[in-house]
Parts: structure tokens; C-alpha cells; sequence
């Protein structure tokens, strides 16, 4: 039965780092490094993320440099950034490669916060998924009577006690991403 409850933490924990790795994603109107993680630029033929290719780095509050190690490659991580959806227009000076973020207008804000919530909600549905499988699990340990009624009724407690601690961090970093934005 332990193992039941081992792989809802081990699963549900797996949904929030998805989660929080979404969240570093969208684009605050600072400069945030992990906004390039899924942009993959053309090297020789081969698509290579962005931070294998040269160092990140933020400059200010809202400017992020791309130093290549190989200055070859500036203009194939340039029009990477140009076809990507970021929707930020980067500048070369034939050394870097600097992105500024503009502000965020107050309406794009909110689409933003809508954003999230929507993102939020999908975890907490996956989390759910995830308890309902547990669920079943111990059901069918019962019904091979590995267990007895009253060790499922117990099982099912546990398994909901573990989802309520996930949902609620799931909360927690929705409001918490959803402050920052309206904050900047």
C-alpha cells in the first residue's frame, strides 16, 4: 500500500515541477533566461538549444544577452528568436545578442493572469487524474484482498490527504506567478 502512496507523491511532484518549468516560461515583462529553454536554433544541421550554444545572462531588469562561444552562430540564433513565439525583437551588435522586454500593457496583464489560472487548472486536473488511478489501485488491492475495508478506507484518506497538499501548492504558485504580473 505504501507504494500506492509513493507513486502519487512521485507522480503529483512531477506535475508541479511541469508546472513551475510553464510558469518560468512565460514572459513577465523582466528578463527571464528559462523564456529560451524550448527555442532550438539550427547548428550544422542539428537543432540546439539556445544555452548549449553560448551563455544566458540578464543584464538588467528587463535585457537578456546571448553571448555564442562561436560567433558563427549569431545570425542562426537570431532568426530563431525573429520565427519564435516570445515576440521580442532581437538586437545584434555582432558580439551579443540583446533582448529588451517591453512592459507589459495592463490588458496584456490580465490575459496573462487568465493564463495562469487556466495552466493551474490544468495541473490540478492532472493531479486529480492521478489520485483517481491511486484510487483504483487500492480498490482492486481490496477486491485481491491483499487489504482489508478498513485499510482502503484508510488508503483513501491518506491518498486524499496527499492530494489536497498538492492542489494547495498549486494554488499557492498560481496566486504567487499571478501577483507577479500584475505587480510589474
Amino acid at each position: 500500500m505504501k507504494t500506492v502512496f509513493e507513486t502519487a507523491k512521485t507522480k503529483m511532484g512531477k506535475t508541479i515541477n511541469a508546472l513551475q518549468a510553464e510558469y518560468g516560461a512565460i514572459r513577465a515583462g523582466r528578463a527571464n533566461p528559462q523564456i529560451l529553454d524550448k527555442l532550438a536554433v539550427d547548428y550544422y544541421g542539428t537543432p540546439t538549444p539556445v544555452n548549449q550554444l553560448g551563455s544566458i545572462s540578464v543584464a538588467e531588469a528587463r535585457i537578456l544577452v546571448i553571448q555564442p562561444w562561436d560567433k558563427s552562430v549569431l545570425k542562426a540564433i537570431e532568426k530563431a528568436i525573429q520565427t519564435s513565439d516570445i515576440g521580442i525583437n532581437p538586437q545584434n551588435d555582432g558580439s551579443v545578442i540583446r533582448l529588451t522586454f517591453p512592459p507589459l500593457t495592463e490588458d496584456r496583464r490580465k490575459e496573462l493572469a487568465k493564463e495562469i489560472q487556466k495552466i493551474g487548472e490544468n495541473s490540478k486536473v492532472a493531479i486529480r487524474s492521478i489520485r483517481r488511478d491511486c484510487l483504483e489501485k487500492l480498490k482492486a488491492m481490496k477486491k485481491a484482498s491483499e487489504i482489508t475495508e478498513d485499510d482502503l478506507k484508510d488508503g483513501e484518506k491518506e491518498i486524499q490527504k496527499i492530494t489536497d497538499n498538492f492542489i494547495k501548492e498549486v494554488d499557492d504558485l498560481s496566486a504567487a506567478k499571478a501577483k507577479e504580473i500584475m505587480e510589474i
